[in-house]
């Protein structure tokens, strides 16, 4: 009896298992359905129809607006694409100086001794955890042409007042230096973790062999770190791609509208102009940008390892 039992017993230990685990992923899964899945569903319904929230009705139109996007003579044609190259050049200013600065402090904390370094981690992370409407406000006083403590500064040196917000190239610095001072610390924090796990005896046989600190760096961290590394590069770049609240509070989008993202634009015609079908299609098409320019990356970053080990 004890040996047609004992199978019975084990297969109901098994199931209890599952439906133990499917119960912790239940919460997940409940948020996924509720606040991505459907979502990006309907999101994709509401762009092939004429959807504007004044109207009763809302037909479907296929794929209308999508094409009114790539018509060159459609309105929609300027705001879609002159947004996406904003965007595109907020990425290529920011992106490189979130990951090489926030490697650069990861190297620099880690050489202090154990008892700051937490200090200096918290103090370099804190701008992370403030809301970006804070940060805006913020940046808003220090570089504002007139009052700002920064123009104050330079004029009590005898400088004239810089136009931070108001004229090019400096808005475009203003928006990076912002995000980089805010955003900075979550790299920061990501490389530490991945330099804590770089073996030490790697360094020591190298420091026996006369490796200077140059060729530790190029021929052990950034090889040991590269998963890390690929892993900030995209995600950095999905969230520059996703940038709007430092140009809409810092600039509106100006001078003119040279800093007006992608993103402002739709916002603008989803909540302002309540056309939701177009909106819908182009945050589709940004979505389908921001993965092709990850799978990319990822794919580069691949190649690039390959062509290392086959050498």
């Amino acid at each position: 009896m004890d040996e047609v039992k004992q199978p019975i017993s084990k297969a109901k230990r098994d199931r209890r298992s599952k439906l133990t685990s499917f119960l912790f992923v239940l919460p997940y899964l409940i948020m996924f359905l509720a606040f991505l899945f459907f979502p990006l569903i309907y999101g994709i319904y509401i762009s092939l129809n004429d959807y504007n929230l004044l109207a009763q009705d809302h037909p479907f139109i296929g794929f209308d607006n999508y094409a009114r996007i790539f018509n060159p003579d459609s309105a929609m044609f300027t705001l879609f694409f002159d947004g996406l190259w904003n965007t595109v050049k907020f990425v290529v200013f920011s992106v490189p100086l979130l990951v090489i600065i926030g490697l650069a402090l990861a190297l620099l904390l880690n050489s202090l001794p154990g008892k700051i370094r937490g200090l200096f981690r918290t103090i370099y992370f804190i701008p992370y955890a403030i809301s970006v409407s804070v940060i805006s406000i913020l940046f808003l006083w220090i570089l504002d042409t007139n009052s700002g403590l920064l123009n104050n500064f330079l004029m009590n040196l005898g400088f004239d007042p810089v136009p931070w917000l108001t004229r090019q190239p400096f808005a475009w610095i203003s928006l990076v230096g912002a995000t980089v001072w805010w955003t900075l610390g979550f790299n920061m924090i990501i490389f530490i973790n991945a330099l804590n796990e770089v073996p030490e005896d790697m360094y020591e046989a190298s420091a026996i062999d006369g490796a200077t600190a140059w060729q530790k760096f190029i021929h052990i961290t950034l090889p040991s770190i590269r998963p890390i590394m690929l892993f900030v590069v995209i995600t950095s770049t999905i969230a520059s791609f996703n940038v709007y609240g430092q140009p809409y509070l810092m600039t509106r989008g100006g001078p003119g509208d040279s800093t007006e993202v992608l993103l402002m634009g739709i916002v603008d015609l989803a909540f302002e102009q309540r056309e939701l079908g177009i909106a819908s299609a182009m945050a589709l098409l940004m979505s389908l940008i921001m993965i092709a320019v990850s799978i990319v990356q990822f794919k580069i970053s691949n190649r690039n390892q390959e062509g290392r080990k086959a050498r």
